[in-house]
């Protein structure tokens, strides 16, 4: 397996296997421009995991980043997540602050960091962004190393850390030991109109002065398997400002893995959120949420695996409708040699794999990626796929190998085929780095989602979305009022002359990452919406007809009807 070192196949013999996958293959459809491209615009923030001689394995694991509109004032704004200081877990020079950066319109940002009061104290990894209380301003729980942390808005440009008040500081489990959280989803289980936290887990890790794992004769990040795994967690929300660990009566606590990644859709269509968690060389779970508890249903619904039966490196997520018939579908990534596993929902409560015959298989053995989000940059009514790619060694393969471009895959629509793109789409070799987190958002306001992403050691990369032939696109704002303010879970269908698209509201994506903003659809050569119809978490149903296309569309749930 490419990325982590496995113990003991020779430093020759692995360097030959990446040189022969990458050489087949293709050339990613030989074109001089891409129909989808992007621009880099950098950002003045460079993650800094305090990566050591010893090798920690969370100096490799750094970098979520989340895109949420803080202040109200209708532009998306980016926070980026950060390491500490390896041997104690803090944060004990400001190059390891985590950072708020306000979005000022033209593409010019300003460090609001201090004044907005979220540094952190801890090593960070991932961030996910949500209203939790419902009082109109998105708050940040932020995923780390023995410690997570909950900052409440406060609706004048500032955040109070309430992680103790909410009862969200207890990271030491009898069982487990400190635990390391990697990512989280905002999610409302039971329907009640409050959001509840989903936390994911990954290995039982303490700091070693020294290295633990020698490839020949160098000091490598150990392969998960010399750790053992965690479980994830559930808290619900109790509606006065704190939440209840409901991990064990919910289900979760039972199923130990080594969480990396996570993505939430209702998949079956009844109603009710499901959870979908990549896990570390293990098997992944699927977590069918049936009222009052998680059944985990990975293997009869047949996203355990990828199609070889083997265990691969899952990394980030996402679960969305890719083919457009109305039911959510799964993708992420792994390392070099694994694929990029693609499973299609059949409607009948299980999932077929498709990563063969969509090409994607070929498309992405011989890449390591972090991040995946699916986004239709070139707004022709199919979601694309953008990966942050990028090894989790440091010395593997040799030639400077570990470190990779993004590459953006163009989803070809009916056919059910992929295109890959990256120097093509503007993510050349001079852009080369160990990426990790990933998000996307209109931060120009053109109607083309743009993304930024993280990497180790390097500054952060904002991508702007300059794809020439973009079609129209319509943008939609939800508010919550019976359902919860920030409408997350609410499935929206959208038709037009040319066809109908799904999407969901959900602001978990990526790796350790979040999108908190509207839900966006691209709409070809239409320019006017027939139809809107949103189904809230509530359970009620709202229609929109005869839309205008180029527009954010703010849509408000209608109050229920008083007995």
């Amino acid at each position: 397996m490419q990325g982590w070192p496995i113990l003991p196949l020779s430093f020759r013999f692995i360097a030959w296997l990446s040189m022969a996958l990458a050489a087949g293959v293709p050339a990613n459809a030989q074109q001089a421009a891409a129909p989808i491209q992007f621009e880099l615009q950098r950002l003045p923030f460079q993650l800094d995991s305090s990566q050591s001689a010893a090798k920690n394995v969370p100096e490799t694991m750094a970098g979520g980043v989340a895109v949420f509109d803080y202040n109200g004032d209708g532009r998306p704004d980016i926070y980026f997540t950060n390491g500490a200081d390896i041997a104690t877990l803090k944060k004990s020079s400001m190059k390891y602050a985590n950072r708020l950066f306000r979005n000022d319109g033209n593409g010019k940002f300003t460090d609001v960091t201090e004044q907005a009061g979220v540094a952190g104290t801890g090593f960070d990894v991932g961030v996910a962004a949500g209203d939790y209380d419902n009082d109109g301003h998105p708050d940040l729980f932020v995923a780390g190393v023995h410690g997570n942390t909950l900052y409440h808005n406060n609706g004048n440009g500032t955040f109070t850390e309430v992680t103790r008040k909410a009862g969200l500081d207890k990271v030491n489990d009898p069982e487990f030991g400190p635990l390391w959280a990697v990512a989280a989803v905002w999610v409302d289980v039971n329907n009640d109109g409050l959001l509840d936290l989903f936390v994911v887990n990954y290995l039982q890790w303490e700091y070693s002065p020294q290295p633990k794992c020698i490839v020949e004769k160098v000091a490598e990040y150990c392969h998960p398997r010399y750790y053992k795994g965690q479980p994830n967690q559930l808290f619900l929300n109790q509606g006065d400002g704190t939440f209840k660990d409901v991990s064990k009566e919910w289900g979760v606590r039972e199923h130990v893995g080594k969480g990396m990644g996570a993505a939430m859709a209702d998949y079956d269509l009844d109603g009710r959120p499901d959870l979908f968690v990549t896990n570390d060389a293990e098997y992944n779970f699927l977590f069918h949420n049936t009222g009052n508890r998680f059944e985990e249903v990975a293997f009869p619904a047949n996203v355990a695996l990828a199609e070889d039966a083997a265990f691969i490196s899952g990394m980030g997520a996402d679960f969305r409708d890719v083919n457009n018939d109305g039911m959510p579908d799964i993708g992420y990534v792994a390392l070099k040699s694994q694929t990029f596993p693609l499973y299609l929902n059949t409607g009948k409560g299980d999932f077929t794999e498709a990563t063969s015959p969509s090409g994607m298989r070929v498309l992405s053995l011989g890449m390591s990626g972090f991040g995946a989000a699916f986004v239709d940059f070139d707004n022709d009514g199919w979601k694309d796929l953008i990966v942050t790619r990028g090894e989790v060694t440091s010395v593997y393969p040799p030639g400077n190998a570990f470190a990779q471009p993004n590459s953006v895959f163009r989803n070809l629509g009916a056919s059910g085929k992929w295109a890959a793109y990256t120097a093509e789409a503007g993510f050349t070799d001079t852009t080369v780095a160990r990426h990790r987190g990933c998000a996307a958002a209109d931060f120009d306001g053109d109607g083309r989602m743009d993304v930024v992403a993280t990497s180790l050691d390097r500054p952060a990369e904002l991508w702007m979305n300059h794809s020439p032939h973009a079609g129209h696109w319509l943008a939609v704002t939800l508010t919550g009022v019976k359902s919860n303010r920030d409408g997350i879970g609410a499935r929206i269908k959208v038709t037009t002359k040319a066809g109908t698209q799904y999407n969901h509201q959900t602001s978990s994506t990526c790796y350790a990452s979040s999108s908190l903003g509207p839900v966006h659809f691209g709409l070809g050569e239409e320019t006017k919406v027939l139809k809107v119809e949103i189904q809230w978490p509530s359970g009620m149903v709202q229609s929109l007809e005869n839309v205008d296309a180029d527009q954010v569309l703010k849509v408000m749930e209608p109050a229920p009807a008083r007995r």
